[in-house]
């Protein structure tokens, strides 16, 4: 079992910043992905941003060079940096851990404001 906890959510105005961490605890194994997904109301829940234990990183093109993911492997950590953010990033934000099984976070609001 992995347990997540997602935190920095909250409320911003257009061309604002905010930080999105998530601690992973439990049974972690060395090789296996975090990242964000993002459910507006009404919609769909979509891939924000994903990185590999590797190093490697996946970005949805509606959030590339404004948004920057990243981790610290050592504190099962994940970390996601939005810069100019938009009304349109307004969602629930959720972590997702994907190693030997699939768990989610309980979600955080980001509110970008106009």
């Amino acid at each position: 079992q992995v347990q997540l906890v997602e935190s920095g959510g909250g409320l911003v105005q257009a061309g604002g910043s905010l930080r999105l961490s998530c601690v992973a605890s439990g049974t972690i194994f060395s090789i296996n992905a975090m990242g964000w997904y993002r459910q507006a109301p009404g919609k769909q829940r979509d891939l924000v941003a994903t990185m590999t234990s590797g190093g490697s990183t996946n970005y949805a093109d509606s959030v590339k060079g404004r948004f920057t993911i990243s981790r610290d492997n050592a504190k099962n950590t994940v970390y996601l940096q939005m810069n100019s953010l938009k009304p349109e990033d307004t969602a629930v934000y959720y972590c997702r851990y994907a190693g030997r099984g699939n768990y989610w976070g309980q979600g955080t609001q980001v509110t970008v404001s106009s």
